[in-house]
């Protein structure tokens, strides 16, 4: 059974999925948060760099956000995006002018060296759909995998597209639902940018934020709504209100539990244990190995010893019985930590082509159970296994 345990302290929010007693996700996050991921501003151009094909653009927060040509250029795919365009065959100068308003959304956030990346292919969500505006493509969830289901939830969007100029990425969430309330979320979720567009087009302030971005935990509830999420437990009151008000606005009406139990929470499941275990560089594995992992500002290098393991067998049986046991924590691990960007594995070295198979199906099989976008590539010329993760929330 798949759970959701929100702890309030003060001003602080403790969020962790859990299934079957077993901790899969855990997020914090404060009221103070000032995360602009997502954000929507009508920003102003400030600065065109023609040799860089980029902007600056002032969206009214402390440092300026930077703007390139690709990020303005509609997208052909969300797979793809506009990769395969030339931009060479474009000028920025002829998208956007100097002291002029735009429509921007925050892709990443600031740091201490940069300013926000931003974007004016804007994204707006749903509860089945995300919409692209100002695009033309449908393109549908990796984890939705039966063939008959694609084409099914394409045909239905196919019928609710009235405008050509739309591009949809139809959600997990939407897999097995009633057309009508598919095509019923499409047209909220287009209504909810015309909203947004109206404000622009008559707006004469700016630099100013149009739209917010939602809490972690608000985006949380959205994505599992419709999906395995059975109960929610919650420390107090007002935070159990938000939950269930927030479950009837995404559904209609909810028929997920919200339970109140205000004492001794954080030790359900022994919640606490599982998070310690979570912030250690060192994991042990079952067989007695290990494994390390290690973030640097560039990327995660993930290590696997054999440490106490000799194992019985031939050598390469007692290597391939560790890589495996390795891949199933990594990929527990990297959820758990919500940990995103490059990742590169260094597994114990393997001589045959068939156990590397061998490990590399392990990692793909559990890392379904993963509900961010990931991608495996192949082990390099050192033996090195090279992936990406999309974060859920934590990445700047």
């Amino acid at each position: 059974m798949q759970e959701l345990i929100v702890i309030q302290k003060d001003s602080i929010k403790q969020i962790y999925l859990v299934e079957d007693g077993i901790l899969k996700e855990y997020y914090s996050e404060t009221s103070e948060n000032k995360n602009l991921e997502e954000n929507i501003y009508i920003g102003k151009v400030t600065n065109i760099l023609p040799g860089m094909q980029a902007a600056f653009v002032d969206i009214g927060e402390e440092k300026k956000a930077y703007l390139h040509l690709k990020d303005i250029l509609p997208k052909v795919s969300n797979v793809t995006g506009n990769k395969e365009e030339n931009i060479e065959n474009y000028k920025i100068k002829d998208f956007i002018k100097q002291n002029e308003p735009i429509l921007v959304q925050v892709k990443k956030d600031s740091n201490t060296l940069k300013g926000p990346k931003v974007s004016s292919n804007i994204q707006i969500p749903g509860r089945f759909v995300v919409i692209l505006p100002e695009n033309d493509f449908i393109t549908i969830s990796q984890k939705i995998v039966d063939q008959n289901e694609k084409n099914r939830l394409i045909d239905i969007v196919n019928e609710a597209k009235k405008d050509s100029k739309l591009g949809i990425i139809i959600r997990t969430a939407a897999e097995g639902k009633d057309s009508k309330l598919i095509k019923k979320d499409i047209e909220n979720t287009i209504k909810k940018w015309e909203n947004l567009k109206k404000e622009f087009d008559n707006s004469k302030e700016y630099p100013r934020i149009l739209k917010r971005n939602e809490s972690i935990l608000e985006k949380i509830l959205l994505d599992l709504a419709d999906n395995k999420l059975k109960n929610v437990i919650v420390n107090n009151e007002e935070l159990q209100k938000h939950i269930l008000d927030k479950l009837n606005e995404i559904q209609g009406k909810t028929n997920i539990k919200v339970e109140l139990q205000e004492e001794n929470l954080d030790t359900k499941y022994d919640l606490d244990k599982q998070l310690e275990k979570a912030q250690n560089r060192k994991i042990w594995l079952k067989c007695g190995g290990f494994i390390t992992i290690d973030k640097t500002e560039a990327l995660t290098a993930i290590d696997v010893n054999s440490g106490k393991f000799t194992g019985k067998e031939n050598i390469e049986n007692t290597i391939l019985k560790v890589n495996k046991e390795a891949s199933e924590e990594i990929a527990k691990q990297i959820r758990l930590r919500d940990i995103g960007g490059i990742i590169i594995i260094d597994y114990i070295d393997m001589e045959e082509e068939k156990t590397k198979n061998e490990v590399l199906e392990a990692l793909k099989e559990k890392l379904k159970e993963d509900r961010a976008k990931t991608q495996i590539m192949q082990y390099t010329k050192l033996n090195l296994l090279e992936m990406t993760r999309k974060s859920m929330f934590t990445e700047k």
